[in-house]
């Protein structure tokens, strides 16, 4: 029984190891190849995916090199060129692809109505980049805040938006990012409740002397 019982323990642990591995990957490559999940306004125009936003914002502070945004961009730049058009794009043009050779200038109103937004595809992004060496919790919180950036927007009108052009959408592909994001966080599958053992009982405390009769 005790054989048995710890390979099922070994089983069950192995499996939530490879799921969680498996759903860091996917989720990865829905970042990493910016998959879109989302529409929602930004400084670069209409941004759709974690990755967009996040190198709008980046590259508008300067906190990072252009070198660095641009290498996180361009697979997913070469993705979509090959899906859409079947060209590779050059890499001396990939900011005029996604409208940010001007950023620095736009106004950054944009961004702070959209906090949950932006912050949600800075963890989102991290999350996906660690998740590759070990997966954790930072892509479901990253998930977790741009949804309800895009439900405050959306469904409470927080900020207020009269442009249909630049109304929130969100993707089918979004629920496979949730999926993923939840799926990639490591459970621990021990035994919570284990057997305690007996204890036990106390005796009545006989007297070691006995009286006797003459």
């Amino acid at each position: 029984m005790a054989t048995s019982s710890s390979s099922l323990s070994s089983s069950s642990k192995g499996w939530a190891s490879n799921l969680s591995t498996i759903a860091a990957r996917i989720y990865f490559f829905l970042i990493i190849l910016q998959i879109p999940l989302f529409r929602v306004p930004c400084r670069s125009g209409m941004c759709t995916t974690p990755l967009h936003v996040t190198s709008s914002q980046l590259i508008a502070s300067e906190i990072f090199p252009v070198a660095v945004m641009k290498t996180l961009l361009y697979p997913g730049a070469v993705a979509n060129g090959l899906v859409k058009n079947f060209a590779v794009p050059s890499w001396n043009n990939l900011l005029d692809i996604y409208n940010l050779t001007s950023v620095k200038e736009a106004s950054a109103v944009t961004d702070l109505q959209r906090l949950e937004v932006l912050a949600g595809s800075y963890f989102s992004v991290a999350g996906a980049l660690v998740g590759i060496l070990r997966p954790g919790r930072m892509s479901m919180f990253g998930t977790l805040l741009v949804i309800w950036g895009l439900v405050k927007e959306g469904i409470l009108g927080k900020p207020v938006n009269t442009d249909p052009t630049q109304a929130v959408y969100v993707y089918p592909t979004m629920l496979i990012a949730v999926i993923c994001a939840f799926s990639s966080v490591k459970y621990d599958v021990k035994k919570v409740v284990r057997s305690a053992p007996a204890r036990p009982v106390a005796k009545p405390l006989q007297s070691s002397s006995k009286s006797k009769l003459k």
